[in-house]
C-alpha cells in the first residue's frame, strides 16, 4: 500500500517500528479496525490546570470537584468540532461507532484501506520473536482544516503498548510456586501493618481497575474472600473496544495481574464496588479504558488503579499527552489515579545505557506507587527497605522524568537532577510506596492456584483500597492527592520513611539511593493510613 503524504502531520504522532520487528508485508486492506480520534477541549475553556490548582489549594473536606455535566460543558469537546470530524469520517467511508463530548473522542470503524487513506499512513504487518502486530512508521496526517482540532489518532498501530507490573514469587516449569516457600502476607495483614483506618470498608465507593488482557474467574474470587473471612465485594467487568474478561488459565500471565488487582483492592475495601475495565493492549485501548472509567456516569469511580505501563521512551508524544490530559480530567472530577511505577529498577527494563521512568506513573496527575521489601513480627513492622532483588527478582522503578517538568508541589522535595547526561530537572517518581517484593509478597488465588505475588502492581491496588477507605471516612473524595501529600509536615508521620537500599537492578549502588524524606525509589515511603487520614 503506497504511503500517502497529503495533510498536516499530527503533532507527536510519529512512530518507529519496534526493535527486533521485521516487516513481512502489507496489512490486509479489507480488515476492519477501530480507531480513536481525540479532539481538543473547547477553545473557550478556562485552563484545566488552573481549575485543578484552585481545587487542590483547599482541604479535602472543603473541595468541590466538577460534576460530569459541568466538566462536559466547560472542558469537553465543542460538539460542532466533533461533528466536523464526523463529516470527515463519513467522507472517507468510515463509521462513527461512538462520540463522547466529555471524553473528547470519537471511535471510528473502517477498513485498513479507508483508514490509511483518511489519515495518510501505510499500514504493514510486522513479525516479532513472539507474535505479530499491525504497524506504521512516520506520522499520522489530517486535513489542514482539522489540524487544530484533532490532537491524536490511536489504534492504527496495534503493537502491545504496556506490560503488567507484577512478579510471582518464583516459577517451576512455568507454574506458580505455592506461597509456603517465602514470607508472604494476606492483603488485610499488610493493611494492618500499615495501620489502615478501621471502622470503614469502602462502602459507597467505586474502584475502577484497568486491565489490558487476561481475566478472572468468579469461583476463584469467591474461594479467596471466603478463605479470608471477608464478604466478597461486588465485581463487574466492563468491555472497552472489544476487550473482555477472558482468563487464559496461566496464573503467571495476565490473569495474575487481573486477579492480584481485584483481590488486593477488594480485601482492603470489601464494601466498595469494583469495576474492571477490559481493553485491548494498544495505545487506543489503554486510553479508551482510562477515559471510559474516569467519565463513567453509571458506576462513578472515585479512584482508579493502573498496574500496566511502559518506559516513557516506548510511547508516542501524542499518547503521553492524551493520557496525561485524561488524568487531568480525573483531578478536576475528584478521581484519584494510582499507577504502578515499574518492576525493572531505574532503567525500567530499557537497555540503551540510559535511565528511564515508567509511564503513566510519571504523569504529574498520577499517584506513582513504588515498592519496598516489608518484614514484620506479628502486627509490627520490623524492617522495610527498597525492593531490589536484582535482575532475576526485580526492583522498584523510580527516577526523573524525561518528559514532564518538575511540578511546583515537588519544588521542596529535593528531587535530584536526572542521572542521564544533561542532568535534566524533571518530575520525580514515585510519590509513595508499599510492599512489592515478591519474597515478601501478597497471598493470592489465581486460576485455582495459591501463591505469592509481588511487584508494584500490588502497590497500586493497595493504595486504591486505602483511598477508598479515606473517601468513606471523609465522606467525600480526596481526589488529586499529590499536592497535598507533598505539603504535609514531617510531624504528621503519615509515611514510614524508607532510607535503606536503591533501585539499581544491576547490584551497583546506583544514582538514586533511598534517603531521609522523599527519594526516587520509594517517594515519601509506605503509608500509615490512620495518620494520613488525620493529616488530611
Amino acid at each position: 500500500m503506497p504511503s500517502i503524504k497529503k495533510g498536516v502531520p499530527v503533532q507527536g504522532s510519529k512512530r518507529r517500528s519496534l526493535k527486533g520487528a521485521r516487516k513481512v508485508g502489507a496489512a490486509d486492506p479489507k480488515e476492519r479496525i477501530l480507531v480513536t480520534v481525540l479532539v481538543r477541549r473547547r477553545p473557550s475553556a478556562k485552563g484545566l490546570s488552573s481549575v485543578i490548582e484552585e481545587i487542590s489549594a483547599r482541604q479535602p473536606q472543603e473541595r468541590r470537584h466538577l460534576t460530569q455535566e459541568e466538566f462536559a460543558a466547560s472542558h469537553g469537546a465543542d460538539p460542532a468540532e466533533l461533528e466536523k470530524v464526523e463529516e470527515f469520517a463519513h467522507e472517507h467511508g468510515l463509521d462513527v461507532v461512538e462520540a463522547s463530548p466529555s471524553q473528547r473522542r470519537l471511535v471510528l470503524s473502517g477498513t485498513v484501506a479507508a483508514l490509511s487513506k483518511a489519515f495518510g499512513v501505510s499500514l504493514a504487518r510486522y513479525k516479532l520473536p513472539r507474535g505479530t502486530y499491525r504497524g506504521r512508521t512516520g506520522p499520522v496526517r489530517v486535513p489542514e482544516d482539522l489540524a487544530l482540532i484533532i490532537e491524536g489518532v490511536f489504534g492504527l498501530d496495534n503493537r502491545p503498548q504496556a506490560k503488567p507490573h507484577f512478579r510471582p514469587y518464583s516459577r517451576k516449569k512455568g507454574a506458580a510456586r505455592p506461597r509456603a516457600g517465602g514470607i508472604s502476607y494476606s492483603p488485610p495483614q499488610i493493611a494492618e501493618l500499615y495501620d489502615f483506618p478501621t471502622g470503614s470498608n469502602g462502602k459507597g465507593e467505586c474502584i475502577a481497575i484497568i486491565e489490558l488482557g487476561g481475566g478472572y474467574r468468579s469461583t476463584d474470587l469467591k474461594a479467596y474472600f471466603r478463605s479470608l473471612g471477608i464478604s466478597m465485594p461486588v465485581v463487574k467487568a466492563r468491555s472497552v473496544d472489544g476487550g473482555h474478561n477472558q482468563p487464559t488459565g496461566d496464573p503467571n500471565g495476565s490473569d495474575g495481574e487481573v486477579v492480584l488487582d481485584i483481590e488486593v483492592a477488594g480485601s482492603v475495601a470489601p464494601g466498595a464496588k469494583i469495576v474492571v475495565y477490559f481493553a485491548p493492549n494498544t495505545d487506543a485501548g489503554f486510553l479508551d479504558a482510562v477515559t471510559t472509567a474516569i467519565h463513567d456516569t453509571l458506576n462513578k469511580p472515585s479512584v482508579v488503579s493502573i498496574s500496566w505501563g511502559a518506559a516513557e521512551s516506548d510511547w508516542t508524544n501524542q499518547a503521553i499527552q492524551a493520557m496525561d490530559n485524561a488524568f487531568q480530567d480525573a483531578a478536576a472530577l475528584g478521581v484519584t489515579v494510582c499507577c504502578a511505577d515499574g518492576d525493572n529498577g531505574s532503567t525500567d527494563g530499557v537497555n540503551d545505557g540510559r535511565l528511564h521512568v515508567d509511564f503513566p506513573a510519571s504523569s504529574p496527575y498520577a499517584l506513582a506507587c513504588g515498592g519496598t521489601r516489608l518484614e514484620a513480627s506479628g502486627s509490627t513492622i520490623t524492617k522495610e527497605i527498597v525492593w531490589n532483588e536484582g535482575v532475576s527478582g526485580g526492583a522498584t522503578g523510580g527516577g526523573v522524568s524525561d518528559v514532564f517538568d518538575l511540578p511546583e508541589w515537588q519544588a521542596n522535595a529535593n528531587v535530584p537532577p536526572s542521572a542521564n547526561p544533561g542532568g535534566r530537572i524533571g518530575r520525580g517518581v514515585p510519590d509513595v510506596a508499599g510492599d512489592a517484593d515478591p519474597v515478601t509478597g501478597y497471598q493470592v488465588l489465581v486460576d485455582g492456584k495459591e501463591f505469592s505475588i509481588g511487584g508494584t502492581s500490588a502497590v497500586a491496588p493497595l493504595w486504591t483500597g486505602l483511598i477508598a477507605l479515606l473517601n468513606q471516612k471523609l465522606d467525600r473524595s480526596v481526589g488529586y492527592l499529590n499536592p497535598g501529600i507533598y505539603a504535609l509536615p514531617s510531624s504528621s508521620a503519615a509515611f514510614h520513611d524508607i532510607n535503606a537500599g536503591n533501585n539499581d537492578i544491576t547490584g551497583k549502588n546506583g544514582p538514586y539511593p533511598a534517603r531521609s524524606g522523599w527519594d526516587a525509589c520509594t517517594g515519601w515511603g509506605s503509608p500509615d493510613g490512620a495518620k494520613l487520614l488525620i493529616a488530611l
